[in-house]
């Protein structure tokens, strides 16, 4: 592996990190290093905070660099979109809103779509004036999504919605969701799949936030209610919607995993433990040891990925094994912090120690652990791709959808 910056990439590097400087205030408070939900906000005005930046980004050539050209974007190398990540992780910037368009959904749609979804979508998204989530995952369907039953029925030149999707992030401030619905029912379930864009607002949506442990609600559930979309929403071909989604979800397990390096977070839980006065404890720093082990192997499978990105590799089953890291790191990171406030640890808001922020990482890690694929989801991944295990069984997996057990 390569640690050091090419000449190209430190020169990359000093060009965002000057334009960052010039345009945003560098991170200084401890709760955006250590939860992973700190930078969420969906009031009206954080949301029109978050547009208004993105459109800045837009403006200047930084949205969306890894979109080719044609769309907006610098055909930037994989390497060169983790350069930019890594840097924009430093400053406090509200970029949170518009990750799953730009970074899972835009790269969809232009694998995918038409050349008219492309003309309509792409620039909006980029430069945040609409915002996006994904219509995935259903009741009956979370880790086995290809069990989904939420139905697309043509007529005419419409489709016909029915059903339910849950946690489906961000839906009650979106515009748009990229959603995958059964439209032939007398095929086995990863083959009757087609995937739409939905507008939000069409009549017979639905969107109830889910309330969190947290107190956010960033998730929601949606509903269907014989909701009409054009035939002229569909991405790709009808019924080969698995593939579509794929290709989302590849990207969404890279987006998700890679989160920077932890030395910002480590940092974060070292300067508490020494101004609680707890970093001489040997069973503390033990667990510092350790915390800091965790954060070395996450950063060190970040550095395979950039190598292979560098020489012009693409990776694969990385993405999966960085969810899982980030997801570990996170939940060990915030409950030393916890245990480190000593009882009141357990507390929340203005009364608690640092207001609460430890307790609140803790609860928001556990999101970590769920979306983007659970940890099963991904060591089921690890263990096929990486370890050449057997499959986990399926006696569904040749059964036609319309014949399996509901």
């Amino acid at each position: 592996m390569d640690f050091d910056d090419t000449p190209e990439e430190a020169a990359f590097r000093a060009e965002a990190r000057a334009w960052l400087d010039a345009n945003a205030k560098p991170k200084v408070d401890a709760e955006q290093r250590i939860n992973v939900m700190g930078g969420y906000r969906d009031d009206p005005a954080s949301i029109a905070e978050a547009k208004r930046w993105q459109a800045t980004l837009a403006d200047a050539g930084w949205s969306a660099i890894h979109w080719p050209a044609a769309y907006g974007g610098r055909d930037a190398s994989g390497l060169e979109s983790t350069v930019l990540f890594e840097e924009l992780a430093r400053y406090d910037v509200p970029d949170t809103l518009f990750a799953i368009g730009v970074a899972m959904i835009g790269p969809t749609i232009i694998a995918h779509g038409t050349d008219e979804q492309k003309e309509r979508y792409l620039q909006p998204m980029r430069r945040g004036e609409e915002i996006w989530c994904q219509l995935w995952s259903e009741p009956d369907a979370g880790s086995d999504l290809a069990s989904l039953g939420t139905r697309a029925e043509r007529d005419g030149d419409e489709f016909v919605l029915n059903g339910q999707k849950v946690w489906t992030s961000g839906a009650h401030y979106c515009d748009f969701g990229l959603g995958i619905f059964r439209t032939d029912p007398s095929v086995p379930k990863n083959k009757g799949i087609s995937c739409f864009i939905v507008d939000l607002r069409t009549p017979g949506i639905t969107i109830r936030p889910l309330r969190q442990i947290t107190g956010e609600a960033h998730f929601n559930e949606v509903f269907f209610d014989d909701v009409r979309i054009p035939a002229s929403n569909l991405v790709g071909d009808l019924d080969d919607g698995w593939r579509v989604a794929r290709t989302t979800l590849m990207n969404e397990r890279f987006a998700t995993g890679s989160l920077g390096d932890s030395r910002s977070t480590f940092d974060a839980l070292l300067e508490h433990a020494q101004a609680t006065g707890r970093a001489t404890d040997p069973v503390v720093r033990q667990e510092l040891a350790r915390v800091h082990t965790l954060g070395r192997l996450f950063d060190l499978t970040n550095a395979r990925v950039r190598t292979a990105l560098a020489t012009g590799g693409i990776p694969g089953v990385e993405g999966s094994i960085l969810k899982l890291a980030i997801a570990q790191l996170g939940t060990a990171v915030a409950d030393l912090g916890v245990r480190v406030c000593g009882p009141g640890g357990m507390l929340t808001g203005p009364d608690a120690p640092e207001d609460g922020r430890w307790a609140d990482a803790l609860l928001g890690a556990f999101a970590m652990h769920i979306g983007g694929g659970t940890d099963e989801v991904q060591r089921n991944i690890v263990g096929e791709l990486v370890l050449g295990l057997p499959r986990e069984p399926d006696p569904s997996r040749e059964v036609p959808y319309r014949d399996l057990p509901r």
